[in-house]
């Protein structure tokens, strides 16, 4: 089951606990609660001569989500696991307005600064900033972690989509740039370009099948833009017939087919941009990083027959991997990068001009807005207890959110902060 983290009163890592001795040590006063996400707890007195046992932390980077668990080495139980979700494509979305804007203001020629040289020289290993903030977001959890827990490794899957090294593990230079994908790499690759479903007719969570999307017979190669899945109905249905003869009745499919087999992997693409950024970031930290491949990663979690989530993929990450994962119990926390806020000042109106006063500051009576607040309201038309986000006013009045509902007119008396914002959502 998922533990809970432990720190003496040096706030050295302890062996993370299970909730019920938890429960006890507070309940005894022994202990305090350090922080809720990830929950730890603070013990009130030294233990000099703690042996704690070996941890590792494994990741499965992703576009979207990245796949966190803590293993403990010898016995392979899962303690803790979390996925993560990155927010890149909303800071793409953002540059993208804010490039908008300044285009629309130059070309009305309302510019207001002097205009920069283009000689300006990006910095060694720079990454655009919505690659970036994967980076950070990892590095930032596996730091947290490495406070909390008693880190002994790292386990990274630094390949997406390893070449042919894994069948001629001494391959190099031109032949290893130009080797094709095989086993269990091309049909991951495959799954993830096709979403795990048949292209023909759609099919999902049915066996797919490694289909030519013209034949080899007709002058089909096997490169991967010439290969997609399909069910085995639809594979023995399509035989050695071109795709455009099989399709000819279904114009919109084939249209769709044959874009998406030349389409990229944009997010199997901007993983491989930050894998090594985020390698050298992990290294930074001390301890032994390892490195696997996505196919390893697969062939690890379908060899324990286990199904497929993010974060039991991370455990699955790795040669360390062992024989047997522990996964019983565990309810991997969620985690979904919100951002810090916005440095906007006031609110616009749809000309551009402000309709609020600016902001002297973000934080209201000790509250920021984002912070998870308990109010316990004795009087009035809104008597009750709130647990949720709070909205701060400099009037004092908040609002609190609670899953799709908002409480408003609260006052800041009646808060009490129980999790500052970090930038992220739980």
């Amino acid at each position: 089951m998922q533990k809970v983290f432990v720190l003496d009163s040096n706030k050295h890592p302890l062996t993370p606990c299970k909730p019920a001795r938890a429960r006890i040590l507070l309940a005894q006063g022994k202990a305090a609660v350090y922080r809720n996400y990830p929950f730890t707890i603070i013990l009130k007195y030294e233990v000099p001569d703690a042996e704690p046992r070996s941890l590792r932390i494994k990741l499965d980077p992703g576009s979207k989500t990245t796949g966190m668990a803590v293993i403990v080495e010898e016995t392979g139980e899962v303690v803790w696991a979390g996925e993560l979700e990155h927010r890149g494509q909303q800071i793409k979305d953002r540059l993208d307005s804010r490039r908008a804007i300044r285009r629309s203001r130059r070309n009305r020629k309302t510019r207001y600064r002097k205009p920069r040289f283009y000689n300006r020289i990006q910095k060694e290993g720079w990454l655009p900033p919505s690659i970036q903030s994967r980076v950070e977001n990892v590095c930032t959890w596996v730091n947290r972690l490495i406070r909390f827990a008693p880190i002994q490794a790292i386990s990274q899957e630094l390949v997406k989509f390893d070449t042919q090294k894994m069948q001629n593990g001494f391959i190099s230079g031109i032949e290893y740039q130009q080797g094709t994908l095989h086993g269990y790499e091309v049909r991951e690759y495959l799954l993830e370009k096709w979403k795990r479903t048949c292209a023909y007719c759609g099919k999902k969570d049915v066996p797919l099948e490694v289909e030519h999307i013209q034949p080899k017979s007709k002058g089909g190669t096997n490169r991967i833009s010439n290969l997609t899945l399909a069910c085995t109905l639809c594979n023995q249905k399509k035989g050695n017939q071109p795709i455009e003869e099989f399709l000819k009745s279904k114009p919109d499919i084939l249209k769709r087919i044959k874009a998406q087999a030349k389409a990229p992997l944009k997010d199997t693409a901007s993983v491989n941009a930050s894998r090594w950024a985020l390698l050298n970031r992990l290294k930074e930290t001390g301890l032994p990083v390892e490195c696997g491949s996505g196919g390893l990663t697969k062939f690890n979690r379908t060899q324990k027959d286990l199904p497929k989530e993010h974060w039991i993929d991370a455990g699955c990450v790795g040669k360390s991997t062992p024989e047997k994962i522990d996964i019983s119990g565990i309810k991997p926390l969620r985690i979904k990068a919100s951002g810090h806020g916005q440095r906007q000042l006031c609110r616009m109106d749809k000309f551009g001009f402000p309709r609020t006063s600016a902001k002297a500051n973000k934080s209201v009576h000790g509250f920021q807005t984002g912070d998870r607040v308990k109010a316990i309201v004795t009087k009035g038309k809104k008597i009750g207890t709130y647990l949720g986000k709070v909205a701060v006013r400099s009037s004092g009045s908040f609002n609190i959110t609670m899953g799709k509902e908002t409480i408003q007119g609260i006052s800041w008396k009646s808060c009490q902060k129980i999790f500052s914002l970090d930038g992220y959502s739980y």
